[in-house]
């Protein structure tokens, strides 16, 4: 245990004072007694002795004033205290076929929403970052836990051009490794710098408190090959929920004046969710889409951290005064 203001603590001298106060006056009490014991001035309660009880109620409310005294320095302990967190990194699909008004307003817009609704329900301690990919993939969120900042950037969204589902696994991979890097400052150095270090594999089957929702309503239509941005992502121990919205069967769009016909590649995505540990969803509507949010589960963790305990302490010392100035006021009819 630790103090917040140390220096309160020297009060604490005033219990040695008061304890010989109060011996002195026991003291002076046994002379008294001593000379006028004979003229019926021995203290009774219910017409018995009191006795040793006298000392109870003192001892209680000195026990209490150094509780007080105690809360005075602000005391704060180590507690583990379980709370969620991780990082969950919303990887959208921004490509022309997302402005499909086959879900209300339109796919994009549907899935923003879904994903408002989500964040604005998450925990401080949960990080939220934003990807957004189409013929490529770019972070515009990095994982935050300021809302304000992860809402204004869903409403920014907008569809692009075509469909790139590794590079959207590649960036959301980028942006989990930031959370590690924005925890050393810039330092400068005249080293000659060195290669990163690639990542060593976590044993198959273990998942660091990071995953990645992939929201996508097409198939694949630009290299690298998704899977293998996947089998990265299980190798780093991040898994992937994978999204599909649409129907397996397609729809026909008007896009800039051509018809364009989009299909959902279920099966990839199904592959890309079973390889990282993941789950694949299908959302034909906006209830389906919010079903999903609510399935994601982020980690319960565990974690020692410091607290004030000042209201223990304060709480007790109330308790064990109030004790002492009750029992003295039954037994002796009054306070010490």
């Amino acid at each position: 245990m630790s103090f917040i203001w140390p220096t309160m603590l020297i009060t604490l001298l005033l219990i040695p004072l008061f304890i010989g106060l109060y011996l002195w006056q026991q003291g002076r009490r046994r002379r008294l007694v001593a000379g006028y014991g004979s003229l019926g001035f021995v203290q009774t309660s219910g017409g018995q002795q009191i006795g040793l009880r006298r000392h109870i109620s003192p001892v209680l409310l000195l026990a209490g004033f150094a509780l007080l005294l105690l809360a005075s320095a602000r005391p704060e302990t180590v507690v583990n205290l379980p709370r969620i967190e991780g990082i969950v990194i919303l990887a959208f699909d921004v490509s022309g076929s997302m402005a499909a008004d086959d879900l209300d307003p339109t796919r994009l817009e549907a899935a923003k929403a879904a994903a408002l609704t989500f964040v604005e329900q998450q925990p401080p301690s949960l990080l939220i970052g934003i990807v957004a990919f189409s013929d490529s993939g770019f972070t515009i969120q990095t994982p935050t836990n300021d809302q304000a900042a992860i809402l204004s950037t869903l409403n920014r969204l907008s569809p692009e051009r075509g469909t790139s589902l590794a590079n959207g696994i590649f960036a959301s991979i980028n942006a989990i490794d930031t959370v590690g890097a924005d925890q050393f400052p810039n330092i400068y150095t005249s080293l000659t710098p060195v290669p990163t270090p690639t990542p060593t594999p976590v044993p198959e089957g273990v998942y660091m408190p990071a995953v990645i929702v992939l929201l996508t309503d097409g198939e694949n239509t630009t290299n690298p090959d998704p899977l293998e941005a996947a089998q990265v992502a299980a190798e780093r121990g991040v898994r992937i929920h994978t999204v599909g919205i649409g129907s397996a069967t397609g729809a026909a769009l008007e896009i800039g004046g051509f018809t364009i016909h989009t299909q959902l590649d279920e099966a990839m995505l199904q592959q890309i969710s079973e390889l990282t540990g993941g789950t694949y969803y299908n959302a034909e509507n906006e209830e389906d889409l919010q079903a999903i949010y609510e399935n994601l589960n982020p980690q319960l963790a565990i974690r020692p951290e410091k607290m004030e305990v000042t209201s223990i302490f304060a709480g007790a010392s109330i308790l064990v005064l109030l004790m002492g100035g009750t029992l003295s006021l039954l037994w002796l009819g009054r306070l010490p």
